[in-house]
């Protein structure tokens, strides 16, 4: 409040150091038109002098004379009042405007009196009008200058003095023409009578609003034997009008007419005189003023300052002592909430220990309202770690019971497998066959979501293979877990097997993607499963003419499979997402969802050559490829953006359509990409050989009378290698003893099951081919 009453005492002191800086201006200006109307007044006089005289050429000389003080005067005046503008007063500046529109009349009125026969008192009438407008300025000097009532006063006094001045001048013009004309001429002793009574009454405004040192200026210059002479002359000059007589001041004199006018003029002198030294004592005033106001506004600044600097001073101390705490609590508060805390929830979410977990206080130990903000913050984050624990231990218990949930399941699902296959080994009937494979397939399909909680509850799958297994069989496999598969088309790269460890993730993602392809495609579309090789790894696309998404679905749901969201209500209704986005991120393959031009989604699965084994055997881990040669693929690269684009998915060739139980039996001989081997040298001498082979060879017969064959004997020369697997045909998997065994007794039994129907009579009817 102090710095605020010092800065007001500061602009008040300043603005009224301004108002007298304008007083002054203004004081100054007066001090100009003083001097104006003096020469003015004197030029009148001796216009009026020469008209009275007849304008003889004697009076025009003194006459031209004068013209060039009143000039002199007039420039002077000019150039100082253009300066006063509306901020030194409305009134002040509309007065000077009105000044100088009469100064123009001046040179009006010397041609009027030079060349016509103008009277004297319409003379007097023209130059008073004059310096009447000029006399008024003096009133405008206080304006604005506060409540000094001793400036109000002198400039009073100076205005009275002003006024008296004029008319003491034209009483000089009126008597002067009166003594050369011998008589007043008409209206000109009334205007004489009222000049003498203005005179009187401003000198009695003087010296009543002057001091007493300036009424004895007055007294002391307006005086002398001029000043006795002057109203002498003018009382018998009275005396002679009241009776009617010539006017003859000085009967043994011919100059009355200068008698006068150089005794009254000792009068006119004095109270200029006076004036002037009046306007000097107003800006000494005025001066005096404007530099206490001044003085005031530095000493209340230098005050103000000093508050100020002492406020300042005591506000940094206390400010210092409060920031300090505040910095520490903000610091340790953002390590906290940045780094501490969500390194302890990761902790209790691997260990879900809570009271291995200590909280650490914030170092602000002060008893004031940072510190007791400080303790709120630790309890804030003892609870966040209690209410972290607490949802560590839910996760668990979630997940353990999702283990539960699919274990037992799991269980049970493969006891129905199994129960379905003997059921399947054992059953003649074409129809039910069918309705058990599709209860097969059912069952697989719900052995895959059973795994799905065990994803959810981040277990790794039950089911692994030791050794690399084709990236057909993988595709096949994933579509033997899916409904439809009929309608899916694939197109599969060659000479590429994927990891053991790695497959039944794979035949699980690709299942998940294949499915909601399907699931969101009309019922006569065709979903396309394709594969391109590409620097570092293989990209695998699904493609289906569903309905497709919105750009902000497919925002989110690409941005699902980049950040492997944690388990939350959402995953209930995108399940199949998460699942892929956690398998994928198990192996670093690569999922991301796009719009094709024709409708629909393309699901992108880029495999890394990590993941990749060579076709032909079992071998052992292959180094992955070089980060550069799989990130220009990538578009989840380690800085979080793509690094490159996706390689274009290959659109699908209803040529190249086949059925995934005609591609589980195709050769390599009916493979569309090898029509070179149909036209090559070996095979025209292959098929040459044959016609050798033309009659089969045997070994006798048996006893039923059926030949005996002979293994290897009726192949095709050069054709076929008993030593090795054809190039291009997936090699056929070893069998245990416990498999083939358990292959033979399930014939046997079916077998016999058979024969037991035959003789019994319980075959179905042949009346339809199978």
């Amino acid at each position: 409040m102090s710095i605020v009453v010092g800065a007001q005492q500061v602009i008040t002191s300043w603005a009224a150091a301004s108002q007298y800086q304008h007083v002054l201006d203004k004081a100054e200006l007066s001090a100009t038109v003083t001097e104006l109307t003096q020469q003015l007044a004197l030029e009148r006089d001796l216009a009026v002098y020469y008209v009275a005289a007849d304008r003889t050429p004697e009076w025009e000389e003194p006459l031209r004379a004068q013209f060039e003080p009143v000039d002199e005067a007039a420039a002077a005046f000019r150039e100082q009042v253009a300066a006063i503008t509306p901020d030194y007063g409305e009134s002040a500046s509309t007065l000077a405007q009105q000044m100088l529109s009469r100064l123009p009349e001046i040179t009006a009125t010397r041609n009027i009196v030079l060349s016509s026969q103008l009277l004297a008192l319409p003379t007097v009438t023209k130059y008073s009008q004059i310096i009447a407008v000029l006399v008024q300025f003096h009133d405008q000097i206080s304006q604005g200058g506060g409540d000094q009532e001793a400036l109000a006063n002198s400039v009073r006094a100076l205005s009275a003095l002003a006024k008296a001045h004029n008319a003491v001048s034209e009483q000089r013009a009126l008597l002067a023409g009166a003594a050369t004309a011998g008589r007043f001429q008409t209206g000109e002793l009334d205007r004489f009578i009222t000049a003498r009574a203005q005179q009187e009454s401003e000198i009695a405004v003087f010296k009543s609003v002057a001091t007493p040192e300036q009424r004895q200026v007055y007294d002391d210059t307006v005086t002398g034997t001029l000043v006795d002479r002057a109203e002498v002359i003018r009382l018998r000059a009275m005396t002679q009008a009241a009776g009617g007589d010539r006017i003859d001041i000085e009967p043994e004199r011919d100059d009355d007419a200068e008698h006068w006018f150089e005794a009254v003029s000792g009068t006119v002198d004095g109270i200029w005189a006076v004036q002037k030294r009046l306007g000097e004592w107003i800006n000494i005033q005025v001066r005096t003023l404007e530099d206490a106001a001044r003085r005031d506004a530095l000493l209340a600044a230098a005050h103000s300052l000093l508050l100020l600097l002492a406020v300042l001073m005591i506000t940094a101390i206390m400010a210092r002592s409060l920031v300090r705490p505040l910095r520490r609590l903000r610091s340790e508060a953002l390590h906290i909430a940045g780094a501490r805390l969500p390194q302890t929830v990761r902790l209790l979410r691997e260990s879900g220990d809570e009271s291995a977990v200590a909280v650490a206080p914030i170092g602000v130990d002060s008893r004031d309202e940072i510190g007791e903000v400080a303790r709120a913050f630790d309890e804030v984050h003892r609870e966040a770690i209690r209410l972290a624990g607490e949802e560590s231990r839910v996760r668990a218990n979630i997940n353990a019971m999702f283990v539960s949930l699919s274990r037992r399941s799991q269980t049970l699902v493969q006891r129905q497998i199994k129960l379905i296959d003997g059921l399947e080994r054992s059953e003649p009937d074409e129809q039910r066959l069918a309705s058990l494979f599709t209860l097969d397939h059912l069952a697989t399909r719900m052995r895959r979501n059973n795994e799905n909680l065990l994803v959810l509850a981040g277990q790794e799958p039950p089911r692994r293979w030791n050794e690399p297994v084709g990236l057909a069989d993988v595709v096949r496999a994933s579509l033997s877990e899916v409904e439809g598969y009929e309608r899916v088309v694939a197109q599969l790269a060659d000479g590429v097997a994927i990891s053991g460890q790695a497959v039944n993730d794979i035949v699980h993602l690709l299942a998940e993607l294949i499915e909601n392809a399907l699931a969101f495609s009309p019922y006569e579309a065709r979903v396309t499963v394709s594969t391109t090789r590409i620097d570092g790894g293989i990209m695998l696309s699904i493609t289906d003419a569903g309905i497709g998404m919105t750009h902000d679905e497919l925002e989110q749901a690409n941005d699902r499979l980049i950040r492997m969201p944690a388990v939350d209500v959402s995953v209930s209704r995108r399940m199949g997402l998460f699942v892929v986005a956690r398998l994928a991120h198990r192996h670093g393959i690569r999922v991301q969802l796009r719009t094709h031009g024709g409708g629909g989604l393309t699901a992108i699965v880029l495999l890394p050559d990590s993941l990749l084994r060579p076709y032909s055997a079992v071998v052992a881990p292959v180094t992955p490829a070089a980060p550069s040669a799989w990130a220009r693929y990538d578009p989840l690269s380690a800085d979080g953006a793509a690094t490159g684009p996706i390689p274009a998915v290959r659109p699908a060739s209803s040529a190249d359509d086949y059925l995934p139980i005609f591609a589980a039996v195709e050769s390599a001989w009916f493979n569309r990409d090898r029509a070179d081997v149909w036209s090559s040298p070996q095979a025209d001498a292959g098929w040459s050989a044959a016609e050798a082979a033309a009659t089969p060879v045997n070994d006798g017969a048996t006893a039923s009378g059926l030949p005996k064959r002979v293994p290897k004997a009726n192949l095709v020369p050069g054709t076929a290698d008993t030593t090795s697997t054809p190039k291009g045909v997936a090699p056929i998997p070893r069998v245990s003893p416990e498999q083939a065994r358990d292959r033979l007794a399930s014939f046997q039994q079916g077998f016999r099951a058979a024969r037991d129907d035959i003789f019994t009579g319980n075959t179905p009817p042949f009346d339809s081919p199978r």
